[in-house]
């Protein structure tokens, strides 16, 4: 089924500043709802009295519960309006953090964790939003400049959410985050344009359309296929450095691994400038980069290895390297998916998402299993050919799209390269 009310979003091309950063702010609390958690495992397991094992599992719901609202909510994006969708899920989201806060046991907080992640996907939808508010030509900044908040939201929820939780208790951050989040849902209500849906089709039609939309859409498949597998190789470096930072090659704790991870905080200020060259020289080409980013840091992380001082340089240049490249790449395919059809970008954001979280999934699998046999620099050679097969598909895919109507010739080229895709797909 497809839509047939073609009404655009309402455009504003002169889309302030202060909206922009408003809605990377709005990225950044939700999406350190997901993340937060991770640092309170050890003081919910005491505090509830429970084993650290079971304690994981309020991160684990929180997980799923982002997973499937991505999957039954972003595609709601197409058909009700940004603002009070926004709105309605930050203020459930905080409500949902206040009952986890309060949650007299394990259960009651693993189910209130569930429902927070269900609620909380609102970086998702705040793409499309941003996508329809600002010219063509900015989308690949904006894109950068929303990522870039949820990653502050990512690395400041953890370290907030860990220094408050040994401070007043695992409930404190709870508390602090549902604040923030009813607060950031009132900023939304304040400065936030309404918006014309595009798309009058009932809800299970929206549900369905992703699939659809994979099935006709080159450029999404594309973007889906790249992501997938260059998070897969970022989610197996991630499992596998845990275990080899608490190995016998250097004994450390687990609390290294977060210092390290601290490294993606330079990654804030790379993504705005990778969407200025996606702006500049369209997805294609900064995709081409990012894969050889990628696959120079899996030569430099297997010096990882090596254990010392020189080992650990490497670490921290090699999981630098990957970042960059993993998230530039990330806006390089959000541009380009965003570009194919303006009626449907909730859903061909969902569409994505789901794949580049299933890629995520498989790619701590075979990290776990890489390394259980390999060892690290099995990882490492995980990575590589990840990589090898996103490089080797792009260059097959540009070899074949016409220099007039690719997106390496600019991102004002996007509409007639996605319907290129279109008639080449029927």
């Amino acid at each position: 089924m497809t839509d047939h009310d073609h009404r655009q979003p309402t455009a504003h091309p002169g889309a302030s500043p202060r909206v922009i950063l408003a809605l990377a702010l709005v990225c950044g609390a939700a999406v350190g709802n997901v993340y937060f958690p991770q640092a309170l495992s050890p003081l919910i397991a005491s505090g509830l009295h429970v084993s650290p094992d079971a304690a994981a599992g309020v991160v684990t719901a929180t997980q799923f519960g982002y997973a499937a609202g991505i999957c039954v909510l972003v595609p709601l994006g197409d058909r009700l309006p940004y603002r009070p969708l926004l709105v309605t899920l930050l203020t459930l989201t905080g409500l949902g953090l206040f009952a986890a806060s309060a949650a007299p046991g394990l259960v009651p907080l693993v189910v209130a964790s569930a429902l927070v992640g269900v609620t909380t996907v609102v970086a998702p939808l705040a793409g499309p939003l941003a996508a329809g508010l600002v010219p063509e030509e900015r989308r690949g900044v904006t894109g950068g400049t929303l990522l870039s908040g949820s990653l502050a939201g990512m690395l400041l929820s953890r370290t907030v959410g860990g220094a408050l939780g040994d401070w007043l208790g695992w409930r404190a951050p709870y508390v602090l985050a549902a604040v923030l989040s009813l607060a950031v849902a009132a900023l939304s209500a304040r400065l936030l344009p309404l918006t014309c849906p595009p798309s009058s089709q009932g809800y299970v039609a929206l549900l369905a359309e992703p699939l659809r939309l994979l099935r006709t859409e080159l450029g999404l498949r594309r973007s889906c296929l790249y992501q997938a597998l260059v998070f897969a190789g970022f989610s197996a470096v991630w499992t596998g450095v845990a275990l080899l930072l608490t190995g016998p090659v250097y004994g450390m704790g687990a609390g290294a691994v977060g210092l390290l991870a601290l490294v993606n905080a330079v990654t804030m200020v790379c993504t705005p400038v990778a969407g200025r060259q996606v702006d500049r020289r369209g997805p294609d080409a900064v995709n081409r980069v990012c894969f050889l980013v990628v696959g120079a840091s899996a030569a430099v992380l297997a010096l990882g290895g090596l254990g010392g001082a020189a080992g650990v340089a490497a670490l921290v240049v090699g999981t630098l390297l990957l970042d960059v490249g993993m998230q530039s790449g990330m806006v390089a395919n959000t541009v380009r998916i965003q570009g194919l059809r303006a009626e449907v970008r909730s859903r061909l954001t969902t569409a994505y998402m789901t794949c580049a979280y299933l890629g995520g999934a498989v790619g701590s699998w075979l990290g776990t299993r890489a390394y259980g046999r390999f060892g690290w620099l099995g990882v490492c050679a995980l990575v590589a050919a990840l990589t090898a097969v996103a490089l080797a598909r792009h260059r097959g895919a540009t070899r074949r799209t016409p220099a007039p109507g690719s997106d390496t010739a600019g991102p004002t080229m996007a509409a007639r390269a996605a319907a290129t895709s279109r008639e080449e797909t029927s």
